[in-house]
C-alpha cells in the first residue's frame, strides 16, 4: 500500500509515462476477446494520463510591427500543437503491450503482460517456457460440436456409473503417458541410463516450441455432471485442454464437454496478485509493476534458466525448494 499512496502523489504525467516500463499482471475475465482486453488496458492508461499535469503547448516567436520602426517581440501559443488540433497527449500509439500468452476468449485467468521496455523481459520469459497451472471444469453427459460448453450439443449420454475413483485412475494413467512422452521428446530411450539421469533433475521442458507437454493432472472436485482438474503443463492452447476433458469423457464410456478453463498460476506469478479490471488503472499498473520486478529480481532464473530442468518453487516466498 505504501508503494501505490506514493505513486498517487504524482501529479505530472510525464514522469509517470516514464515509469511504466515492466512486467505486470492482469486478470483476463471469460468471454473477453484478447485483443479488447489489450485495447481497454491501453485506453485506461491514456484516459489517466491525459487527466494528470500534461506537457504544455509549445511556443512561437512573433516579431510584430512596422520595418521603419521599433519591433515588438512576443511568445504565443502555437496552435498547431494544441489538443483540438493534434489530438491527446497520449495516444494508444505510444504503448507497447505485450503478453507472455495470447489468451483465447474462453479462456479466464492471469496474464502476464510487458509494457513499453517491458516486452524484452516478456519475451525471455516466453522463451524460458514457464509451467502455467490450470482449473478446468467438465459437464458429464453432453458432447459438442467445439468441445465447449457454448457449442452446439451434437450428443448426450448416461453418466451415473461414473465415479471419483474412475476419474482419478484416469488422470494418473494419461500422467504416466505424458511423463513417457517427455523422454521420447528428448530422444532417449526410457530403459537407458541416460533416461535415468534426466529422471533424477527432475520434469524437462520440451525443445520443441510446438508441443504441449502434461506434467500434472488430478481431480480437485467431483459433484456429479461436473468435475473439475488442475492441469499443470507448458505449451498448451485452449483445444488442447478440451481434447483432455471430451478425451475422460470418452474413455469413461460416456461424454464431456468443457465448461470453463482458468489459468490459476503462469510461472511465479499466481492470480491472487492479477488486478481486476475495475484495477486497469495508472496507479494500480505501476504498483503492480513493481511487486513483479522484486520477484524477477530474485528470481533470474525466470528469464534466464540455467537448464532445462523445472525448478520446484515455494508460493509463498518465491523461491526455489533447497532439498537436504
Amino acid at each position: 500500500m505504501s508503494v501505490l499512496k506514493a505513486f498517487k502523489t504524482v501529479s505530472e504525467a510525464i514522469p509517470m509515462y516514464k515509469s511504466l516500463n515492466g512486467v505486470f499482471l492482469i486478470y483476463k475475465p471469460p468471454n473477453l476477446h484478447f485483443n479488447r482486453m489489450r485495447e481497454t488496458v491501453i485506453r485506461n492508461l491514456c484516459r489517466d494520463l491525459n487527466d494528470m499535469k500534461v506537457r504544455p503547448q509549445l511556443k512561437y516567436v512573433v516579431i510584430e510591427g512596422k520595418t521603419n520602426e521599433s519591433l515588438r517581440v512576443s511568445v504565443r501559443d502555437s496552435f498547431a500543437d494544441h489538443p483540438l488540433v493534434v489530438g491527446p497527449r497520449y495516444q494508444p500509439n505510444d504503448f507497447k503491450l505485450g503478453t507472455t500468452k495470447i489468451m483465447h476468449e474462453h479462456v479466464s485467468g492471469i496474464i502476464v503482460c510487458g509494457i513499453n521496455n517491458g516486452n524484452k523481459m516478456v519475451h525471455k520469459m516466453k522463451m524460458s517456457k514457464c509451467v502455467r497451472f490450470y482449473r478446468v471444469t467438465g459437464l458429464l453427459g453432453e458432447a459438442t460440436d467445439n468441445y465447449f460448453h457454448t457449442g452446439k450439443i451434437v450428443e448426450k449420454s448416461k453418466f451415473t456409473h461414473v465415479k471419483r475413483g474412475h476419474i482419478d485412475k484416469l488422470c494418473s494413467s494419461m500422467q504416466s503417458s505424458h511423463q513417457r512422452k517427455m523422454f521420447d521428446l528428448c530422444g532417449v530411450d526410457i530403459q537407458s541410463q541416460a533416461a535415468y539421469e534426466l529422471a533424477l533433475q527432475g520434469p524437462l521442458r520440451p525443445t520443441d516450441p510446438n508441443v504441449p507437454l502434461l506434467y500434472t493432472i488430478k481431480c480437485v472436485d467431483f459433484s456429479p455432471p461436473k468435475f473439475t482438474l488442475e492441469i499443470v503443463c507448458i505449451q498448451e492452447y485452449d483445444m488442447y485442454l478440451k481434447t483432455i476433458i471430451h478425451d475422460i469423457g470418452m474413455r469413461l464410456h460416456t461424454n464431456a464437454t468443457c465448461m470453463q478453463i482458468q489459468c490459476v498460476q503462469d510461472g511465479l506469478f499466481n492470480i491472487k496478485d492479477a488486478l481486476l479490471p475495475k484495477e486497469w488503472t495508472v496507479d494500480n499498473i505501476v504498483s503492480n509493476m513493481q511487486m513483479c520486478q522484486k520477484v524477477i529480481a530474485e528470481n533470474p532464473n525466470l528469464l534466464r534458466p540455467e537448464s532445462a530442468a523445472l525448478v520446484e518453487y515455494d508460493n509463498a516466498t518465491k523461491k526455489p525448494i533447497v532439498e537436504n
